[in-house]
């Protein structure tokens, strides 16, 4: 399957056929209770019914596409543009101006404000601070002590966006706020994608209210951190600088509503996913010690003792498999959507113009078809001699094409020397109360992890 072959419906196409419907709908919801009650596997279930599979979601056809071919010519084909569920759910908090939600022609200039940030030349730069942010975790925790994954993993991973990229102060209540108000107002909009109901979201119900409150915080958060930049007169070398320098296709500065967008796409669903991510390392590093224990030894074995800095990154191998192990099992971002902007096909289904379409990272990372053992951890299956078997689209953590996310290199940078600072001092065990059970929202996240650091 290639990009080519995702071509508009014409007339000389008469093989091409409608998707199959999946089964155990029910009246009115269609299958957003099935999306409700149990999503992961309802998605990774899809494919034993098709390639392409319809869905109802309320009153709405969805298309469901299952297999690595199809998502990769979804995300590369210019017939599909970022729409759908997903996306109208999070506009409340990412807005219609961010990088995160614009097309076409605002899209491309916003790629070419944010770019610059994150290219490859620009990463070594942010280094010290991710130095410091990963050993300062290794100060501040105490062996045996019980630490709260979730708000310890929302400090740092904020800590070292704002500090990197926006130049912030202050960010270790921000971080706290954030934390809260994210769990909070990711939950809400997931109910807000399956279940479309419109109207009865508005009503002053208890949940309602509890998510507007966190929303409204979370765009506080971010006004307060552009206008502390703003009353501070100081234009640093960052990204917030950049926004605020920023000018549009006429040459007039950017709008305020577009400086906002970008720093909320900045700030929030970056730190919800890196958070994420760190959270399910930390559940990893406590449920697979022998792995743990290899990491330790390959930090030992590059550093010679010294504390690990960024410069060592790309030498760790096994630690950077083993982060990229834990996305392909527990991927922040689990469900993603698109819009036909035309008709097209997909593996030989009709696609109409304005159709919805639906797809799972999570389902196609624990396909069975693509990864023996489609369920073990084996952070060795991206040895080179190994990874060449993975089918082409099937482990995209931060998609292709021009939505691929532009921090992807510095996410891995700062996941990978978390992973290797914390584990050279400690390992990790579970403790009562801990439940590390996937919750469930836009994005994956344990319920409540629990560990305490053992030193070695």
């Amino acid at each position: 399957m290639t990009v080519e072959s995702v071509r508009p419906l014409t007339s000389d196409a008469p093989e091409l056929r409608d998707p199959p419907l999946a089964g155990g709908g029910v009246p009115v919801l269609g299958h957003g209770w099935q999306l409700v009650r149990d999503p992961l596997a309802f998605m990774s279930g899809l494919r034993d019914h098709g390639d392409v599979v319809r869905l109802r979601l309320g009153p709405k056809t969805v298309y469901a596409v299952t297999t690595p071919e199809l998502t990769g010519a979804l995300a590369l084909s210019p017939d599909y543009i970022i729409a759908g569920p997903l996306w109208e759910s999070l506009e409340d908090l990412l807005g219609k101006e961010g990088v995160a939600t614009a097309n076409g022609s605002l899209h491309r200039r916003q790629r070419r404000i944010i770019q610059p940030a994150f290219r490859l030349d620009a990463i070594p730069a942010y280094g010290p601070v991710m130095e410091q942010e990963a050993h300062a975790l290794n100060e501040r925790w105490q062996p045996g002590e019980t630490l709260d994954c979730t708000s310890e993993s929302f400090r740092v991973a904020v800590r070292i966006s704002a500090r990197c990229l926006l130049r912030g102060e202050y960010m270790d209540e921000r971080a706290e706020r954030l934390c809260v108000a994210l769990a909070t107002v990711f939950r809400g909009m997931y109910r807000r994608m399956v279940v479309p109901l419109g109207p009865l979201y508005r009503l002053p119900l208890p949940a309602n209210r509890e998510f507007n409150r966190a929303l409204a915080d979370l765009h506080l958060l971010v006004d307060e951190i552009v206008a502390e930049r703003r009353a501070s007169g100081q234009k640093p070398d960052d990204l917030l600088t950049a926004l605020l320098e920023a000018k549009d296709d006429n040459g007039d500065p950017i709008g305020e509503q577009e400086i906002h967008d970008q720093v909320v796409a900045i700030l929030t669903p970056g730190s919800e996913t890196v958070a994420s991510t760190i959270m399910w390392l930390l559940q990893v590093l406590a449920e697979h010690p022998e792995h743990a224990a290899r990491v330790r030894a390959e930090v030992e074995s590059v550093t010679g003792g010294r504390p690990v800095g960024f410069d060592d990154v790309r030498r760790l191998t096994h630690t950077n498999n083993l982060v990229v192990e834990a996305m392909r099992l527990r991927p922040a971002v689990w469900i993603l959507t698109r819009r036909a902007v035309t008709d097209t096909a997909l593996g030989g289904y009709r696609i109409p113009a304005g159709a919805d379409i639906v797809y799972s990272p999570y389902a196609i990372q624990r396909d069975p078809r693509s990864y023996p053992d489609h369920l073990g951890f084996d952070p060795d299956r991206w040895l080179p001699e190994r990874v060449k078997d993975v089918p082409k689209h099937a482990m995209s953590p931060f998609s292709v094409g021009n939505r691929k996310c532009p921090s992807d290199h510095f996410s891995m940078a700062q996941l990978t020397l978390i992973t290797a600072a914390v584990s050279a001092k400690y390992r990790f065990e579970q403790v009562s109360g801990s439940n590390d059970a996937t919750r469930v929202g836009i994005t994956l996240r344990p319920h409540r992890l629990l560990v305490k650091p053992v030193q070695w």
